[in-house]
């Protein structure tokens, strides 16, 4: 299999990258990823996982052939709202707080930059989530696990929070942040095997 550049540093996507056997290498895009209010929300991710695969390539020495690029981004959606990185522990809590009790959606964009046919793909993976009601306990035990640090929405489904959600409706590797199907399938149209 030919090496993929994976433009981003996301521990959990390079866990899923592993686990399917691609090889890849990490190339930190340098992206603004403040968005204009005129894009609707849910066209966040989609754009900036195009935005942080032209970035990489943009990086690169220009003589330099580019094989595969691989960009993605996920946002946490509620009542059009998204919910990013928490900025510090009390922000953290505000998340929580609304997420406590109701569904909100996990939207999770990526896109592939084919070098030999110069051409960028997409796919978007939608996943909705339930949190149990958090008791007051329960919510000072997450925050204090510190889990929340460099998570969107202010919590991580593959880890200790998994214990909070009663329901998923869709792909868990997509609120990870790497859908695996919809990798599977980009890969698959731009035939490059993973089969072997």
């Amino acid at each position: 299999m030919e090496p993929i550049i994976l433009a981003s540093s996301s521990p959990r996507r390079q866990e899923i990258l592993k686990l399917l056997n691609i090889p890849f290498r990490v190339i930190m895009p340098n992206i603004d990823e403040t968005t204009s209010a005129l894009i609707d929300s849910e066209d966040v991710p989609e754009m900036l996982a195009r935005e942080k695969v032209m970035a990489v390539i943009r990086s690169l020495p220009p003589q330099q052939e580019i094989p595969w690029v691989l960009g993605a981004d996920t946002i946490v959606l509620k009542d059009g709202k998204i919910y990013g990185k928490p900025q510090n522990q009390e922000e953290a809590e505000s998340f929580l707080r609304e997420f406590s009790g109701k569904t909100h959606e996990v939207i999770t964009a990526l896109a592939l930059y084919n070098g030999k046919k110069k051409i960028t793909t997409t796919r978007v993976s939608r996943t909705k989530v339930t949190f149990k009601d958090l008791t007051e306990e329960e919510l000072q035990w997450y925050l204090d696990t510190g889990e929340w640090h460099g998570a969107a929405g202010g919590y991580r489904i593959q880890s200790l929070a998994s214990i909070l959600i009663t329901k998923i409706e869709g792909s868990q590797s997509c609120v990870t942040g790497l859908p695996i199907y919809e990798l599977y399938d980009i890969l698959q149209e731009q035939d490059y095997s993973i089969l072997e």
